[in-house]
């Protein structure tokens, strides 16, 4: 990356706060504070944000929310993401902890009301094309639309800090075409954790031979006649869903923010008052992992 460009760190909030608490969970550690509230999804995402800041070394920050359930999406399909659970009672106070321990860091935050974190990511990543580089933190593999020149994605692996990096060139040496195109992927593939089908019977092979071949949703559509009757019959039957999918898989990109790069500035993580205050909620992890990555700057008196 190049030296005199700002590098941007976009953490995806929401994917880091669930993947932090059902890692926990999953053992039945929720580990409550004083108050007993839980704070293993809290604390979780600390010590994940802040040694994902060590690994990356980036010279701005900003985190990205869903600010809640229904979204615009779900005004164009019913279904969306209602497949889901309703989120653990263990984990419904943690949502605004977690802000608040964003903002108690230091970081800049984003959410709005109807639009998903995918959204907020996408629209920065269009914002700043080409002035700073950009890399994003995430578990959701739709994000891979927004590759391009300058952005690339580390996927959340094992522990803290195991990532799987995606940059445009590798997606375009695993996929063979453009990572723009992902999303014609989606239209027929659908997405199974967001509850839409795309057209039933494509699986993610067959959808790519489509998309290689013909390069989009509506190109395939011009060509059934084309295409094998077995397929053609699959696409005709589902030729509404196979549009709306591709509308539920686009990333919008066109939010406005307008932020100057000093409002993503990084915080002094060597701060004493970041300390005394993590301290006073409770999240010794959090204390501990800081101390870890970012000692803290002692003053010498003379």
């Amino acid at each position: 990356m190049l030296d005199n460009k700002p590098h941007i760190l976009l953490i995806d909030g929401m994917a880091v706060l669930f993947r932090s608490f059902f890692a926990t969970s999953a053992m039945g550690h929720f580990f409550p504070n004083a108050d007993g509230v839980p704070t293993n999804g809290v604390q979780g995402f600390g010590r994940h944000a802040l040694t994902a800041a060590s690994i990356f070394n980036p010279t701005h920050i900003a985190v990205c929310w869903d600010m809640s359930a229904h979204t615009f999406r779900n005004d164009l399909f019913d279904g969306y993401k209602a497949n889901r659970p309703e989120p653990a009672p263990e984990l419904l106070p943690q949502f605004d902890m977690t802000r608040d321990l964003s903002e108690l860091i230091g970081w800049k935050n984003y959410g709005i009301k109807g639009m998903e974190a995918d959204d907020l990511i996408g629209s920065l990543v269009c914002e700043w094309e080409g002035k700073a580089d950009i890399t994003i933190v995430t578990g959701d593999k739709d994000l891979l639309q927004l590759l391009r020149p300058g952005v690339k994605i580390a996927f959340m692996k094992k522990g803290y800090n195991v990532y799987d990096i995606y940059d445009e060139q590798r997606f375009i040496e695993e996929y063979e075409i453009p990572p723009h195109r992902f999303v014609e992927i989606k239209a027929f593939t659908g997405d199974a954790s967001d509850g839409y089908p795309g057209v039933k019977g494509i699986g993610p092979k067959t959808a790519l031979k489509l998309i290689k071949e013909y390069e989009t949703v509506e190109k395939v559509v011009e060509s059934l006649h084309e295409l094998a009757p077995g397929m053609r019959k699959k696409i005709e039957a589902d030729l509404e869903m196979l549009h709306l999918s591709k509308k539920l898989a686009q990333i919008h990109c066109e939010l406005d923010f307008e932020d100057p790069i000093e409002a993503l500035n990084l915080p002094d993580f060597s701060s004493s008052e970041l300390r005394e205050e993590l301290e006073q909620h409770g999240y010794s992890m959090i204390l501990r992992q800081l101390n870890s990555l970012f000692p803290e700057q002692t003053k010498t008196t003379v």
